[in-house]
């Protein structure tokens, strides 16, 4: 499934054009990131800490650099522990499969460093009962990213969580991400 998505995502960056901008830089580019990103859910009411760990791809498109909502699309799989032991693994876990558009953007007078929005929405799987409870699920993000290398970025970002017929929850995480 993943070298599916893979391959996907490697020939339509093939079949990008890059448009040469008046001033001579590349006025779009494409690029396809790889994620691994830990962080902790502060469920409300109260502040309760709660494992969040997540893995994705992304493939940006220059043909989307303009517009507003943003100019890469990212698939996601988190999983979240939702039992009552923190960060301790429980039967209780939340399984979200996501779809998402980012927005990335520089930020002004700081070398290294981008900014992004990040809109998405899935479907979330609730384990550890008689039976599987689907939901659906949605965020808002924003973050920031630090560029280490031309491929290697660490990823710092605050969401905001919500699942149908469950309080909403705030995430901070922390991520590694490598681009190609």
């Amino acid at each position: 499934m993943m070298l599916g998505v893979e391959l996907l995502f490697s020939a339509l960056s093939t079949a990008q054009m890059h448009t040469d901008s008046p001033t001579g830089g590349t006025m779009s580019a494409t690029k396809t990131d790889v994620f691994v990103m830990g962080g902790s859910d502060f469920n409300r009411p109260g502040l309760l800490p709660r494992a969040n760990l997540s893995i994705g791809i992304g493939h940006t498109f220059g043909i989307l650099k303009r517009d507003p909502l943003g100019d890469e699309v990212i698939g996601s799989y988190t999983y979240e522990n939702a039992g009552t032991h923190g960060f301790i693994h429980t039967r209780f876990g939340e399984h979200t499969e996501a779809l998402g558009i980012m927005r990335n953007f520089p930020v002004p007078h700081v070398a290294h460093l981008d900014g992004y929005t990040w809109l998405q929405s899935g479907i979330t799987s609730y384990t550890g009962n008689a039976s599987v409870e689907n939901r659906l699920a949605s965020s808002a993000i924003l973050g920031a990213m630090l560029h280490l290398t031309v491929r290697d970025s660490i990823w710092f970002q605050e969401s905001y969580n919500k699942v149908v017929t469950v309080p909403w929850y705030t995430t901070t995480s922390l991520g590694y991400v490598f681009s190609f």
